[in-house]
């Protein structure tokens, strides 16, 4: 079993979202999937054309700017800034 190394707990979510670049012209689609107060785990279609810092618009209102920490083929991991 791995370590925990976040600083904070991130829980199970499953939420719609946003990845908003481009000063808003250009958005992908994405699945949050846990979340805590200092990042997320964010699942995409593809990382293809998404950048190390955007901003995430989430279904419910919130907006988080984000910088990447970690990514897959399909997957983001990162923290709000």
């Amino acid at each position: 079993m791995s370590e925990e190394r976040r600083a904070t707990i991130r829980y199970r979510v499953l939420k719609g979202g946003h990845i908003v670049i481009n000063e808003g012209f250009s958005t992908f689609d994405c699945t949050v999937r846990n979340l805590s107060a200092e990042g997320a785990r964010l699942k995409v279609t593809s990382i293809i054309g998404i950048p190390d810092s955007f901003e995430l618009a989430m279904d419910d209102g919130r907006h988080f700017a984000c910088t990447v920490i970690w990514r897959t083929e399909t997957e983001l991991g990162v923290s709000f800034v």
